[in-house]
């Protein structure tokens, strides 16, 4: 028999948990999550949440840096809306429990009237500091106060080691096909499960995992983008893979991220010879935009032939550094590195997917039925490039948002109308295998020709090998698919791989370099492209103005 529920919700990071918790006042919501709750990249969100919240502050101010550092693509009704609904935000997940770093206050002394007592971090491409921290483990903070608030909600049933394979569509009399839910895999029992919602939500972040170096948890592998764009969901602006300039360099270190608040507070990107070089590519130095950041450390890397530059911050004093990055204090250690009195190796790495699943002001798709927030969705506020912490801002305004819409949408709902008939998981002639080498083969394969392909620097050349391969292994991987049984490894290497096929479509049709996407074969920028690189199943991808 298959579950039913009012509403699905695919993921388990800011956007899914906080979107459950809303929504769960207008009906029952199942939760999916491939791993345990609290695996997502929300838990290892570092830095922040930007949100104006300081006297000396504003939101043209703060809508002003983003639509900088989007490079004339972020859409500016859905910056403003971001910006000035973040406060609110931040005071929900206060409310439920969440705790930000306060301001150190004299003994005595007054607030200071109309100001917030949070102690703000400053970051890379923001003009004042409006960075709501928590230490440099906010992420954790914020999925602790969430999961917490999410287990006291007696109609949130989350759903751990289940992995949703494909979105379930079905025809529509004189209309278009709408969403009933997805079948996930049970990953401990091995079985298929058929889940009904009335209303489905895409929640499941980032696609890191497409790159070799990435600062993503191994979870972060595009099931959102994947599944909606076979179901024929529009997808936008997949070229835009936001690479973060300072992931740990050490052999034993995995995806480990250096916070850009290092730089916020002084810390100083050098050579190995000790010689500081950012200002040599940009007047902002440290605190330029990620994107710029990232293409000084990888052109010097190659100049040099070095295969990492060092992030310093010994300048500072130690008691300041251990209390303002007690993470990265503590992580840096295990591997041998004081940072105190050590430059920190590092070298940039896949970080954000600033594209994804195309949605409207509520989170809605193009699929009825089917709703996308977070890192998966493409809602128009990163543009072309991301600003640091708008991520998590984004990913509970639009959490929101989807929740109040949906709300409205219920209560006019008629729930004594039967469920539409939704047709059971049919595993057909697929059995066992005896050859999972294939998976680990093709995963490896894939992730390095889209770092050495499809990486911080581009051209016509590497895309076309790019695709060419992609092409390839996704015939392997469709054979796979009808012969064997399906695993949570495998559906991972199926959906990077449509990942992977989105951004180099994406990448090959954007003629230009702007934000994210730099290609030395189009370096300038073209006004003529300011426009959204669309593309759905059968229809290649083309600019769209929204």
């Amino acid at each position: 028999m298959p579950i039913t529920c009012e509403t699905l919700v695919i993921g388990s990071g800011i956007a899914g948990l906080s979107f459950a918790l809303e929504a769960a006042a207008h009906g029952d919501v199942v939760l999916v999550t491939k791993r345990s709750r609290e695996e997502s990249n929300t838990k290892y969100a570092q830095g922040g949440i930007a949100a104006v919240l300081a006297n000396g502050d504003s939101f043209d101010a703060h809508i002003k840096d983003t639509l900088i550092a989007g490079a004339g693509l972020s859409h500016e009704r859905v910056v403003d809306l971001c910006v000035k609904e973040g406060p609110a935000r931040i005071a929900w997940l206060q409310s439920i429990g969440a705790r930000f770093d306060k301001k150190e206050q004299a003994e005595g002394a007054p607030a200071n009237e109309g100001d917030v007592d949070l102690d703000l971090h400053l970051e890379a491409g923001h003009s004042a500091r409006r960075i709501a921290h928590a230490k440099d483990m906010t992420g954790r903070e914020v999925e602790r106060a969430l999961l917490d608030a999410v287990a006291a909600q007696p109609r949130v049933r989350v759903l751990e080691e289940h992995m949703a394979i494909d979105l379930i569509t079905l025809a529509r009399y004189g209309g278009p096909e709408i969403c009933a839910g997805a079948y996930v895999l049970d990953v401990g029992a091995g079985r298929v499960e058929t889940i009904h919602a009335r209303s489905t939500v895409l929640a499941t972040g980032g696609a890191g995992k497409v790159y070799l170096y990435t600062t993503n948890p191994d979870v972060a592998t595009g099931d959102g983008v994947a599944m909606a764009f076979r179901a024929g969901a529009e997808v936008a602006n997949m070229e835009f893979y936001q690479f973060h300039p300072t992931c740990l360099f050490h052999p034993q270190a995995k995806s480990f991220l250096i916070s850009e608040a290092l730089r916020g507070e002084g810390a100083v990107l050098r050579l190995l010879d000790g010689t500081p070089f950012m200002k040599s590519h940009d007047p902002r130095a440290e605190l330029a935009p990620r994107d710029i950041v990232a293409r000084a450390i990888d052109h010097e890397m190659k100049r040099t032939g070095a295969d990492h530059v060092y992030l310093d911050i010994t300048d500072k004093k130690p008691a300041f550094v251990k209390e303002r990055f007690p993470g990265i204090y503590a992580e840096c250690l295990r591997y041998g590195i004081d940072i105190t009195s050590q430059p920190i190796p590092i070298v940039p790495a896949a970080h954000f997917a600033c594209g994804g699943v195309s949605t409207d002001l509520e989170g809605r798709t193009t699929i009825p039925g089917l709703w996308a927030i977070g890192e998966c969705a493409c809602t128009g506020l990163h543009g072309a490039n991301r600003l640091a912490s708008n991520s998590l801002l984004e990913g509970m305004v639009f959490a929101h948002r989807a929740a109040m819409a949906l709300a409205e949408e219920s209560k006019g709902r008629d729930r004594s109308k039967p469920w539409h008939d939704v047709p059971e998981w049919d595993a057909g002639a697929a059995g066992a295998s005896d050859e999972a080498v294939v998976i680990t083969q093709s995963w490896d394969e894939l992730r390095r020709l889209m770092w050495n392909y499809v990486g911080i620097v581009r051209s016509d050349k590497r895309l076309r090998r790019a695709s060419r391969r992609i092409a390839l292994l996704h015939e392997e991987i469709t054979e796979y698919y009808w012969k064997y049984f399906v695993t949570r490894d495998f559906l991972e290497l199926r959906n990077i791989a449509t990942v992977a096929e989105l951004v180099v479509e994406c990448a090959a049709a954007r003629r230009e370099s702007r934000g994210l996407h730099y290609t030395i074969d189009h370096p300038a920028l073209d006004p003529a492209q300011a426009r959204d690189m669309v593309v759905k199943r059968g229809v290649p991808a083309h600019l769209r103005g929204r």
